[in-house]
């Protein structure tokens, strides 16, 4: 470029009018060559400046790209750990929150913070320094939720709660199930298989909500059984909107259900809007009796009788019980008006729920059918400190709620138990439960073959329990 330069200027110098003096009769002049001298040194320094000019902004359009390549991707956890966020801020207002969600969320919130906090080393940008900024305010915002409460006050609260289970524990409880069922006094699940069944529901992977199982042995309030128990198993689907429904499909042997034949189907309602007919994805064939969450009953279980057509209902106890949608089964997805769950297990039935009462976490009310008196009553109720939208799915075994959280689209962890006999909680178990689709409608344990039964958007999938 500099010699360019001197190239041009050259011709224009050498034309310029050189002034002399007349000496011994000529004309003399005084040239000074070295006013047209080729700037070397000056040339090679400013071709340095260019080089290193060069690699500079090579260097900086590298670190552009990178900032393009990695910003949306930290931009995205940045978003995801907001919107996690966002439904504890009500409970942070108010003093509730749910520990457990909180700590799960902090590790996250850490995880990402070292990210960034690389990223922001390497590139040192606005973009970087808005991004640590942002990550930092929802890490002051965890910690705080977490100191907030006065610890005093939280104290009680949480002795009342457990001196209230306490209660509830020390009610007699029909049939010693600790001493009558071997593998239950021997604790918590210890493992859970792969699955041993694997199906596409008989409605199609259309219906993606819906509940499905074996039929589950009933007790009478005598204690006997109230009938022989049948090998059949049964399917319900959420035929409309994957929210109502109002058929229950039967079939007589498990040769039957694979093969998706001879099969009755049972019509509890006489249409998905009736008051008869089922919300939500939680439903359960247990004796003779299909129990459910009755459709605009926003509080009340029903009970259809498979042998008389009849209807039953019962109240759940707390306040603010089962509003549509108001605490139903999240962690990431949210599976619609999922907000009553019906179970069973070896001590009879239960359900499950949240109040606000309990600020939204988990409440586990144990069911009894009196054959005699065609009556259904709630006869114990016990609070968690598990919030229920910070669950997927949930179920009970031996008096032992065990509550499940998303993994990734291929596996569920049951990661939360909560003995309604000792009143104790433990949240750090690891069991893995594998799927085939991201979302799970309904989980329920069936104590005659310890298996725990998956609708899992449209399969059908069961695992045995191990104890």
């Amino acid at each position: 470029m500099m010699l360019l330069l001197f190239l041009l200027l050259a011709p224009s110098v050498q034309g310029e009018r050189v002034m002399g003096v007349r000496k011994d009769g000529a004309c003399v002049c005084s040239v000074d060559t070295g006013l047209w001298a080729f700037p070397g040194d000056q040339y090679e320094s400013v071709q340095q400046q260019l080089d290193s000019c060069e690699g500079t902004l090579q260097s900086l359009n590298n670190q552009v790209q990178l900032s393009s390549d990695r910003l949306p991707h930290i931009q995205s956890k940045v978003a995801n750990a907001t919107a996690r966020l966002q439904p504890h801020q009500y409970l942070r207002y108010k003093g509730l929150y749910s520990a457990l969600s909180l700590r799960q969320l902090s590790t996250d919130i850490n995880q990402l913070e070292a990210h960034v906090s690389a990223v922001h080393k390497q590139l040192n940008n606005e973009h970087t320094k808005e991004l640590t900024k942002e990550v930092g305010k929802l890490s002051r915002n965890v910690n705080q939720m977490k100191t907030t409460d006065d610890i005093n006050l939280k104290t009680v609260k949480e002795q009342v709660r457990y001196l209230k289970n306490r209660a509830e524990s020390c009610k007699s409880i029909p049939y010693d199930f600790r001493g009558t069922h071997q593998y239950c006094y021997k604790g918590l699940i210890r493992n859970i298989s792969e699955p041993v069944v694997t199906k596409i529901s008989p409605y199609g992977k259309s219906l993606t909500s819906g509940s499905w199982g074996k039929q589950a042995l009933g007790l009478v309030g005598g204690g006997g059984p109230e009938e022989e128990q049948e090998d059949s198993y049964w399917v319900l689907p959420l035929t409309n909107s994957h929210t109502y429904g109002n058929v229950l499909r039967v079939y007589p042997t498990y040769d039957n259900f694979m093969a998706s034949t001879n099969h009755k189907d049972y019509t509890f309602a006489p249409s998905h809007s009736s008051t008869q007919a089922i919300i939500g994805p939680s439903a359960l064939l247990y004796g003779k009796g299909l129990y459910y969450h009755c459709y605009n009953y926003v509080e009340e279980i029903c009970r259809y009788d498979l042998t008389t057509n009849s209807i039953t209902k019962v109240k759940l106890p707390g306040t603010g019980v089962g509003a549509y949608n108001k605490f139903p089964y999240c962690y990431y997805d949210c599976r619609t008006h999922s907000d009553i769950d019906i179970e069973a297990d070896e001590t009879g039935l239960w359900a499950i729920y949240a109040t606000m009462g309990n600020h939204g976490n988990i409440v586990v009310s144990r069911m009894m059918w009196d054959s005699e008196k065609k009556t259904l009553n709630v006869t114990q109720t016990w609070e968690t400190r598990v919030f229920k939208k910070a669950v997927t799915n949930a179920f009970m075994v031996c008096g032992v709620l065990y509550a499940t959280r998303f993994i990734s689209d291929y596996r569920e962890e049951v990661f939360y138990a909560f003995d309604t006999v000792s009143g104790r909680e433990d949240n750090t178990l690891a069991l893995p439960l594998e799927k085939l689709l991201k979302g799970v409608a309904s989980l329920s344990y069936n104590p005659t073959d310890r298996r725990i039964y998956m609708y899992n958007d449209g399969y059908l999938l069961a695992y045995q329990a191990s104890f």
